[in-house]
């Protein structure tokens, strides 16, 4: 089970309420997406579009989309080679990030960091085999240019399915955007934007469409849900109303079964749960996975088919990841105090870290030799919540003596206004790694650093 500890450095930051669209989607199902790759890999072109978001819209948005695809999904089986060749026909360089998985540096999509940035008209293939199974996020990652792609919709689901999955009726992956819209459904302005919260979107959309989803299956059923928070800069939480669920996996890696704390998760951008949901027995009942956003907003609409499913054996965990470490020997650790800050700039806020803005040409924050544990303590400085990610790795949070530590691995934690919280890893993949905000305007003024591992 979540401890108070772990639920209150996940608290979200304040929310406003968002516009909801005219009308419910049918479930799209994931047959919409690009989905598994062919034998000779993935061909996927990055390209604008225009269309309409909002359902009573009266003007389209200029969106990037994958193949005239918003959120797409592609899926894996664990052990098999990713092959995909990315062509940009954007007006902007593109990387592409896996958000999540410990594969090589070199295909770890960082634009100006692990790789040159594609430029538009550019093509570039990522080939790596994801070393763990899991719900991973594919998102646009270029020192300085991330923002910008992402809200206009460049964002996707990995999904590297188990040897052995659990025994579901239906298995969804779920991609959580949110969109800044003028009066009219057209984007709003990219130009000079220096909110320090971020651009916070004023709708939000469920794998490109409008809210709520629907998803169903028998009654008495049960399914499994992959969420993902894509969005640029908003935080939520996530509620569970009227159905039963365990959280399987965080951040794409196993986990022991726990039901959420008050029905709730808190979910900042860059996060991916894997739950389990088992459907009332009842004929017509079913449930909602709202957003915590002003008075509660609805995000996934699950219900019933006429069908009636056997009683189920009771929700057992994922197997453990056996490439992950058992133990972390804290006393052997590395230790790094990190101070999260902000001042106010001519160019805006001024984001830095250990007082500096993030610079690839820099020596690293930390430098440190493979099979070597880590402790960063994150401080946070500032008036907002942090959500942090480390590429590359997963990590432990740890109690605030250091005497133990929660009993799942993440790779992106929120760090509350005036805390300090900790997280240890073994630097076990070399190369050089970013600890970034997910907070994608942050990111792009600079609240970024990066670790070596050789």
């Amino acid at each position: 089970m979540i401890t108070r500890r772990a639920a209150v450095a996940g608290l979200a930051t304040s929310l406003v309420s968002l516009t909801r669209g005219a009308a419910a989607q049918p479930s799209a199902g994931q047959a919409a997406t690009p989905g598994a790759q062919a034998e000779d890999g993935l061909n996927l072109t990055a390209r604008p579009q225009t269309q309409k978001l909002r359902p009573d819209a009266s003007a389209q948005a200029e969106t990037w989309s994958f193949d005239g695809v918003l959120s797409p999904v592609f899926r894996l089986k664990h052990g098999a080679e990713l092959r995909l060749a990315l062509r940009n026909e954007t007006p902007k360089p593109l990387s592409l990030h896996f958000q999540g998985v410990r594969g090589p540096n070199a295909m770890d999509g960082v634009g100006g960091l692990t790789q040159e940035p594609v430029p538009p008209g550019g093509r570039l293939e990522y080939r790596f085999t994801p070393p763990d199974a899991g719900t991973f996020l594919i998102r646009p990652c270029i020192l300085g240019g991330s923002a910008e792609p992402l809200e206009r919709g460049l964002s996707g689901i990995l999904v590297v399915e188990e040897e052995t999955p659990p025994t579901v009726d239906g298995d969804f992956a779920i991609l959580v955007d949110d969109w800044s819209l003028n009066e009219d459904g057209t984007l709003a302005a990219f130009d000079g934007e220096q909110n320090p919260a971020g651009r916070l979107g004023n709708f939000l959309s469920i794998n490109g469409r409008a809210t709520p989803h629907r998803v169903e299956g028998p009654q008495g059923g049960r399914v499994r849900l992959r969420l993902a928070n894509a969005c640029n800069a908003r935080a939520m939480r996530l509620r569970f109303d009227g159905i039963r669920t365990t959280v399987i996996a965080v951040d794409g890696q196993p986990t022991d079964t726990f039901e959420p704390l008050k029905a709730s998760l808190p979910f900042p951008p860059g996060t991916r749960y894997d739950v389990l949901v088992d459907l009332p027995a009842e004929p017509g009942a079913g449930g909602t996975v709202m957003a915590l956003i002003g008075n509660g907003f609805p995000l996934v609409e699950i219900g019933g088919t006429d069908k009636k499913r056997p009683a189920l054996p009771a929700v057992a965990p994922l197997a453990p990841n056996p490439k992950l470490p058992q133990q972390i020997r804290l006393q052997d650790a590395a230790r790094k105090d990190i101070a999260i800050a902000a001042s106010p700039s001519q160019a805006g806020t001024a984001w830095t870290l250990n007082g500096a803005t993030g610079d690839a040409s820099a020596p690293p924050l930390l430098r440190v030799k493979r099979g070597t544990p880590v402790v960063l303590a994150l401080t946070n400085q500032t008036r907002f919540v942090q959500p942090m990610h480390l590429h590359g790795h997963v990590f432990r949070l740890l109690h605030p003596l250091d005497d133990g530590w929660e009993p799942y691995f993440l790779d992106t934690v929120q760090v509350p206004e005036n805390r300090t919280i900790r997280i240890a890893f073994v630097a076990d993949n070399p190369g050089k790694w970013l600890l970034a905000s997910t907070v994608m305007e942050r990111f792009d003024q600079g609240l970024w650093t990066w670790i070596e591992v050789t």
